[in-house]
């Protein structure tokens, strides 16, 4: 790839080369560190998907589910989609061996639009959304054992979901490597938590028997539509299966280590999951888990009697750390997109003293905050599920269309045919069937998405804007070049200016 040379307005007004694989220093050149190996792959993996999910979707899988052996059946089905998409995402991560994934993806599949439309929602809907939820999770949890017998209070869940989502926005700025640590200890406190339930649950079903899975059909929902919003709820534990994507760049090896760590990962989940909503299910009643805002906090008081105070402190460090790795990863979505010239270019600077990419950090940290309007995690749930359900399909079916179109790339993995259009098709029935269900949750979906479409042609596509408008831009660009320097693509041009 040829280099291209920006000059910088800094006290030394040194001339500083960049690549667009870009932080690692060689001579003069800086670029993304390859400091990610095998177990950080599958950390990143873990972590992400370890994080609020699985404390807290039970509850709306079983709202929607109605019985003990469809909630189970849900649990399963989620696993094996996550398994199948994660198949197709270890073809286009080493078929396209550049960060940025999903977008990434659909911008070599699909062109511009579609990629920007799935940055413009990415950024607007489902990143910022997972990152209130994930610090939602960790304030409600936190605060709980304060307030045993009532509901805890809106504000002061919200102002410490801000307070953990700034924190540890700071933290990915401060240094990546601090920042992997961190999610590795956590992964094991996740894990450690889970095994916890698992165990206790076991112990608690030998003790006083099996009648809660005597007839496990009782009550079951028929309705495709609260079958297809149940599902939704079990994805949303699932979800970031695909996350390690967007840090190829960074990732050593990664025709070998991005499948590995896929490999290892996606079993483990679901074996993880299902034997957790088992150790639920032996202790709760469908009721219980439909009514309880707190699912491990309600379990705790019932299978671990004196010691159930370690169930809301490993929830808050299991969100902490799914918060922690979450924020590091989408961060490169919009840093690649910047670079592509579908977002401002002051978001593709990196920070030439701690090699991370600050400004995309901190943009995504204040949509972060807004999310925080609400503490109604199911309706966030639905709501973003929905939008990024429909853009992982687009990106699985772009292995369809390069295998067309683009029949001789290399492709260190090659899935058979039949793992993309299964997985293509069963998601086009979870996209259409909510939509009389939820249709707020996807009407706003729909309605942000389309939005975008104007803002790509009058922001990104159109050239010959008002002289006001790219003098004041180029007044920002200006102040932040002095702390960061420029990762965007050579082939990009100067966006909305």
């Amino acid at each position: 790839m040829k280099e291209m040379t920006i000059k910088m307005n800094t006290a030394t007004s040194e001339n500083v080369k960049i690549t667009d694989s870009v932080p690692e220093e060689t001579g003069d050149r800086v670029r993304l560190k390859k400091q990610l190996g095998l177990l950080e792959g599958v950390a990143i993996i873990l972590g992400i998907i370890f994080g609020s999910g699985i404390f807290i979707s039970p509850t709306g899988v079983m709202i929607d589910a109605g019985s003990v052996g469809v909630s189970l059946t849900v649990w399963i089905m989620c696993g094996m989609l996550s398994m199948i998409g994660a198949l197709c995402y270890a073809e286009l991560g080493t078929s396209i061996p550049r960060s940025g994934g999903d977008y990434t993806y659909l911008f070599e599949g699909f062109g511009p639009l579609p990629a920007f439309l799935y940055l413009w929602d990415a950024m607007l809907v489902f990143v910022p959304t997972t990152n209130a939820i994930m610090g939602l999770t960790f304030a409600n949890y936190v605060i709980k054992p304060f307030f045993p017998d009532c509901n805890n209070p809106e504000d002061a869940v919200r102002l410490l979901a801000a307070a953990v989502i700034c924190l540890i926005t700071f933290i990915n700025c401060w240094n990546v490597k601090a920042t992997t640590k961190v999610q590795n200890v956590f992964m094991y406190t996740k894990i450690l938590a889970l095994v916890l339930i698992i165990v206790c649950g076991g112990v608690y079903l030998f003790s006083n028997g099996y009648s809660k899975f005597t007839n496990p059909w009782q009550g079951s929902v028929t309705d495709p539509g609260r079958l297809a919003v149940s599902v939704y709820s079990g994805i949303y534990s699932y979800s970031g299966w695909n996350y390690l994507n967007f840090m190829t760049e960074e990732l050593k090896n990664p025709y070998v280590n991005l499948p590995r760590a896929i490999y290892i990962s996606m079993p483990l989940v679901t074996i993880i999951y299902v034997l957790a909503n088992v150790a639920y299910l032996a202790v709760l009643t469908p009721h219980d888990m439909e009514t309880t805002k707190a699912i491990a906090v309600t379990f705790g008081h019932l299978a671990m009697g004196s010691f159930e105070w370690i169930m809301p402190l490993m929830v808050a460090l299991s969100a902490f750390g799914g918060l922690c790795v979450h924020i590091m990863t989408s961060s490169r979505m919009c840093f690649v997109g910047a670079r592509y010239g579908h977002f401002p270019t002051f978001l593709s600077y990196i920070n030439v003293e701690r090699y991370t990419p600050t400004p995309s950090l901190v943009f995504l940290n204040i949509l972060s905050l807004l999310m925080l309007f609400t503490s109604d995690v199911a309706m966030l749930i639905t709501y973003s599920s929905i939008v990024e359900a429909f853009f992982t399909m687009l990106s699985v079916s772009s292995v369809l269309w390069n295998r067309w179109k683009r029949p001789n790339i290399n492709r260190p993995i090659k899935v058979s045919l039949w793992i993309p259009i299964t997985y293509v098709i069963v998601s086009i029935f979870l996209i259409v069937l909510p939509c009389y269900v939820r249709p707020f949750e996807v009407g706003m979906g729909v309605g942000i998405t389309l939005l975008g479409i104007p803002v790509y042609y009058i922001c990104v596509v159109w050239k010959t804007k008002p002289v006001w408008f790219q003098t004041s831009l180029k007044h920002i660009t200006f102040t932040i070049q002095k702390l960061f320097v420029s990762a965007k693509e050579e082939k990009s041009e100067d966006v909305w200016e």
